[in-house]
Order: C-alpha cells, then sequence, then structure tokens
C-alpha cells in the first residue's frame, strides 16, 4: 500500500491518511517535506484516532522514518504482523480506489519501563535532573530549591548520582551538612530533606525505581532503521504506567528534553528524523514547567522531529497541546468527530 523505502523522492513522498468518496476517490495525503510539524489527533472516544495512529506509524515507518509511540491501551503490538484479508475490507478499499491494497507488518521494537512486557528503559538520576524529579515529586518551591542545592553538591563533590538509591543517600548527607550548606546556598531545613525522602519512599514502593539506573536509553537506540530500510516502530508499553499519571508524563518529558539536549538544531528537513506520538498528551502538560515547554517547544521547531498529541479530553483544548508562538500554524491535525467547538480556539481550528 505504501512506497518502497529509498525508491521515491523523498519531496514529492506522500503518506495515505485516509479516503473518502466525494464523487469518485480521493486520498488524503501528508507530504513528507511538511511533516515535520506539530501534530494533533483529536476526538472522542472510539472515532478511530488510534488507526488514524496507526496509518501515520506505518506510512512513516515505510519511508525509513523511525517512529516513538506510547501504547496507553495495549492495541498497538499488532502493527508488528501483517494483517489478514477480510471480505469487507476487500470491498471497501476497491470501493475507494485504495490501491495496492497489500498487508505488511513493520520492524516494532518493545520497551517497558517495567522491564515485563519488552525491554526496560532506564534513565540515570542526573539525566534526569531536578527540574523534573520536582515535577515527579510534587515537591513545592522550597523543597525544589532544596533538591536543586543537593544537585549542585553532588555536581561539586563528584557524586554519580545513578538511582534512587544515590539519591536518598545524598539526601541524608545533605541534612546532616544543613548548617555548613545553609550559610553557602541558603536555608536548606531538615523538613524539607524529610519530605523529599518520604516522595523518594513513595516513588520507591509505586515501581519507579526500576525506572532509574543502568543502563541508560540512548536516543540513538530510538533511530534506527532494518536492513529493509524501514524505519523502527519503537512501541512503549504504557497499559499499566498510565496507572502512574505522574511518571509517565515525566518519562515522554525527559525524552523530549533529551532530544533538545543532545541533537543539533537543522533547518526545514525532507522529512523528519523522528516522530514522537504521546497517548493522553494532556497529562504530559498539566503543570509543567514553563522552562520545560519551552524546550519542547524548540525540539520540534529546529530538531527536525515530529511530535504528535493524541488526546480525547476531558474538554479537550487543542491549543493546550501544542506549543504557542509564532510557529503555532505549523501542525498537522486530525479532528475526529469533534462534537463541540472550543471558542477560544475556534480561529486557531
Amino acid at each position: 500500500m505504501l512506497h518502497e523505502p529509498g525508491k521515491v523522492n523523498v519531496h514529492l513522498a506522500q503518506i495515505p491518511l485516509l479516503a473518502i468518496l466525494r464523487g469518485g476517490s480521493h486520498v488524503q495525503s501528508l507530504l513528507l517535506s511538511r511533516a515535520n510539524r506539530h501534530g494533533l489527533i483529536a476526538g472522542a472516544t472510539g472515532t478511530g484516532k488510534t488507526v488514524t495512529l496507526q496509518i501515520l506509524a506505518e506510512g512513516f515507518s515505510a519511508q525509513s522514518v523511525p517512529v516513538f509511540m506510547a501504547d496507553v491501551k495495549g492495541d498497538l503490538s499488532g502493527i508488528s504482523q501483517p494483517g489478514t484479508p477480510k471480505p469487507a475490507l476487500l470491498k471497501r478499499a476497491e470501493k475507494i480506489g485504495l490501491e495496492p491494497y497489500t498487508f505488511h507488518g513493520f520492524p516494532t521494537v518493545f520497551w517497558d519501563v517495567f522491564g515485563v512486557e519488552g525491554h526496560p528503559m532506564r534513565a540515570t538520576i542526573s539525566d534526569m535532573g531536578p527540574l523534573l524529579l520536582s515535577r515527579l515529586l510534587e515537591l513545592n518551591d522550597t523543597q525544589e530549591g532544596v533538591l536543586n542545592i543537593a544537585f549542585k553538591v553532588a555536581d561539586e563533590h563528584g557524586m554519580a548520582l545513578l538511582d534512587l538509591k544515590d539519591l536518598r543517600a545524598l539526601m541524608t548527607f545533605v541534612a546532616e551538612q544543613s548548617q555548613e550548606l545553609t550559610a553557602i546556598y541558603g536555608n536548606v531545613s531538615k523538613s524539607s530533606v524529610g519530605a523529599i525522602q518520604r516522595r523518594l519512599l513513595q516513588l520507591e514502593q509505586e515501581g519507579g525505581d526500576r525506572f532509574f539506573g543502568e543502563p541508560a536509553l540512548e536516543l540513538a537506540d530510538l533511530m534506527r532503521c532494518d536492513t529493509a530500510g524501514h524505519g523502527h516502530i519503537n512501541l512503549l508499553a504504557a497499559d499499566q504506567l498510565i496507572q502512574r499519571p505522574r511518571l509517565y508524563a515525566t518519562i515522554l518529558l525527559w525524552l523530549l528534553a533529551e532530544l533538545f539536549e543532545e541533537l543539533p538544531e537543522v533547518g526545514d528537513p525532507d522529512k523528519p528524523k523522528l516522530v514522537f506520538f504521546f497517548d493522553e498528551a494532556h497529562l504530559l502538560f498539566d503543570d509543567a514547567p514553563k522552562a520545560l515547554l519551552q524546550k519542547v517547544e524548540q525540539v520540534v521547531r529546529h530538531t527536525g522531529r515530529q511530535r504528535h498529541a493524541i488526546d480525547s479530553g476531558p474538554d479537550p483544548d487543542p491549543t493546550a497541546l501544542l506549543p504557542p508562538g509564532p510557529g503555532h500554524g505549523r501542525r498537522t491535525q486530525a479532528n475526529h468527530q469533534c462534537q463541540r467547538v472550543w471558542p477560544k480556539v475556534q480561529h486557531h481550528l
């Protein structure tokens, strides 16, 4: 159904999105040269957002573009296997002129923070940094300040922060040296350190300790193609992870922050180098630090990576899921049976 990788001009390459009968067959397509944009797939439950997601992912993979997707419902793994012909599907494909209509599996790599349904996805405490950790632990401003001081101390003393045990040991050291640190950095109260320690214990009991450690994930692991030139589709098993929404959102925001830190700025490439699909996207940006949101925006604008937000509400606001500013209109948007209009975004839609 799709072009073979390496055999098309990327300036003219298209990814078929959907076909509608309107006095004849008309296929809506996405140009690869215009695919380096923000994306939004919005709609109520059961309106086909997952199918749109799968079609896009298969299309990017066939054009040698790696894909990362968070599988919240556990229904995306079938993308790795070829489908089976069914009379209703064949009849529909013939009616809308979708030719050739063939079935293919796509190279899929499975990831799992808990290491049960795929390769373990890990990061070190140092990689995560105090900004994201503060959000994950739901710290207040005072506690976040103490955590920043702790990271500063670790940096000055050459302390390796790999897992939660390292961080807890660091916080114990900070509590013991609180008087000296207060004289240098400002107030470091033992009560704030104690609150952080309790949050770390809670995170460990929720399974967060399995995410922190080595070997840490490298971005190159997500940006590979198979021997046939198809981009790998990286699936993060999130059916259990989504039960811990702050951990889920923090991990995805960490990935975006890593893109900003490690990848060079580029202009407008012929096609994306990596495409991210984030389900339940509102979880990522609720209460996210402003500095981090600015990083997310710069990642999509300047590094040749495309981000698609997928959301069904409640009361979804598309502008809240896509970065604001001059590049706001440079996006791909698919609305599925949206039955209400958001007054403040009607102009943008």
